[in-house]
């Protein structure tokens, strides 16, 4: 093979660290000593920190459990599996992080509760970019996804004014207890849509009763799972994303009550403060007033969502910040 034919790794132009003493790594304290003098040469302090602890706990732990070469191959194998199989409408790095707790223990250090301010909840791996704008009262499911629920409420600020104009971006499944990502035809985005507030700061929009559903399990998430005795299923439950100038981005999911699996969600999203309450409705006049085609029953669920503003996030942040290093 001649050299034009080799794919060549090449220098980053760095030379060895003139400065620092390394001993040659011939014991396990060692090779952690040197990585992390190694690591203090990076420039920017925010990313020292965060890989002098991801180093230092991340050896700690292959230490502490003496993990043998076989177990170690096999977790860079799940690794690279995990990204394999991703797509642009499937992210399974997402969906890892989220059965491990961690997509709800970042949202919840980075969105800490204030006062009266709905709560959020993770983002899941389901959301697109392209969902259809939807005006008000319109629906965002085609007719025949499942039970009818209209949703409705008020976007506010932590004052209590409305918030006009307000961005809100929502997404559940169908009846089935799949999104419109996980068919291998998707003519067009469905079960998702885009809306605006109006100057009051309402919003109300014809939706389906969403249902529980177990997150995907034909990958090595779904693997890991069964590795670890634990069920996939999410409770039933509708995500919003509320977006306006001057306000901290709100990303959450309403839950409505009596599912079996609020308490055991298999990606740690539920909050006590976001279980809700549906209302039955039954009268063929309202259904038809609110744009249902057919029958006379539909669910009503009635929901005010409270932002914060840029600062007062950034405020509460501080104070938690503050508060755990005290």
């Amino acid at each position: 093979m001649s050299p034009s034919e080799v794919r060549a790794a090449v220098s980053n132009g760095i030379p060895p660290p003139a400065v620092l003493d390394l001993p040659y790594p011939d014991k396990p304290e060692v090779i952690t000593a040197n990585v992390l003098k190694l690591t203090e040469l990076a420039p920017n302090p925010r990313v020292k920190l965060i890989f002098s602890n991801l180093i230092s706990k991340l050896h700690e732990f292959v230490a502490e459990t003496n993990i043998t070469t076989d177990e170690w191959m096999s977790t860079i194998d799940f690794l690279t599996r995990t990204g394999q199989t991703c797509t642009p409408l499937r992210q399974e790095f997402i969906l890892l992080s989220d059965v491990l707790g961690v997509s709800a223990l970042v949202d919840a250090l980075n969105n800490p509760p204030v006062a009266n301010a709905t709560e959020s909840s993770v983002l899941g791996p389901f959301f697109t970019e392209d969902a259809p704008d939807v005006p008000l009262g319109g629906s965002i499911a085609s007719e025949g996804k499942g039970e009818y629920m209209y949703v409705e409420g008020r976007v506010l600020a932590s004052s209590g004014k409305p918030v006009p104009g307000a961005v809100i971006e929502t997404w559940e499944t169908d009846d089935k207890g799949y999104y419109d990502t996980q068919y291998t035809e998707r003519p067009a985005p469905d079960c998702r849509g885009r809306l605006r507030t109006d100057e009051e700061g309402k919003f109300g929009y014809r939706a389906i009763v969403p249902v529980a559903y177990p997150i995907p399990g034909d990958g090595p998430v779904g693997e890991l799972l069964l590795t670890l005795g634990r069920h996939n299923i999410r409770p039933n439950h509708l995500h919003v994303m509320i977006d306006a100038p001057g306000f901290r981005k709100l990303t959450t999911s309403l839950y409505p009550e009596g599912d079996a699996f609020l308490s055991s969600d298999a990606v740690f999203g539920v909050k006590r403060s976001l279980v809700v309450k549906l209302t039955e409705v039954d009268d063929e006049a309202e259904a038809r007033k609110r744009g249902f085609q057919k029958g006379t029953k539909f669910k009503l669920l009635r929901h005010d969502f409270i932002i914060l503003t840029v600062e007062e996030s950034a405020a509460a942040r501080a104070e938690r910040i503050g508060a755990s290093s005290a």
